[in-house]
């Protein structure tokens, strides 16, 4: 099966240390996959925190996540630094589409490629509500490379 190259670092504006944990591994010895997707997660909702536009426990507006996939290109163990690189792939009104390329540390070629997309919600009502001006300027950034 013949599949398009997974994208190198300079795709990516954003990057996030990241250090993996004992019982991200399986019993096959390598980091399982369902631990890159709490890699996405970690990734980028840092990022939105240290940016100073989420507030986990008062921010009237948070992400809900409806699709997310992921591509694996090369194993990754415990113990190990790794970086995860972001990137707005796609922003709409209410939603965004943030790709995350996964990294060992110093490592030119991505180990696994993965996105996720977040329709943004009033936390209340938890119907769909449009990006703030903040959040949209620093999303843009993000996306300078998509």
């Amino acid at each position: 099966m013949s599949r398009d190259p997974l994208k190198g670092r300079e795709a990516y504006p954003v990057f996030r240390r990241i250090v993996t944990r004992w019982n991200d591994n399986d019993v096959y010895g390598h980091i399982n996959n369902v631990a890159y997707y709490s890699f996405f997660d970690t990734a980028v909702n840092a990022h939105l925190i240290e940016a100073g536009l989420l507030d986990i426990e008062t921010s009237e507006t948070i992400g809900l996540v409806v699709e997310t996939g992921c591509r694996y290109a090369a194993p990754l163990v415990y113990p190990q630094e790794i970086e995860a690189g972001i990137r707005v792939a796609k922003l709409g009104t209410s939603s965004v589409r943030y790709e995350v390329g996964i990294f060992a540390s110093g490592s030119e070629e991505a180990a696994a490629e993965g996105f996720f997309v977040h329709v943004y919600v009033d936390r209340e009502t938890r119907r769909p509500a449009p990006l703030p001006a903040s959040w949209r300027a620093e999303l843009e950034r993000l996306a300078g490379s998509a």
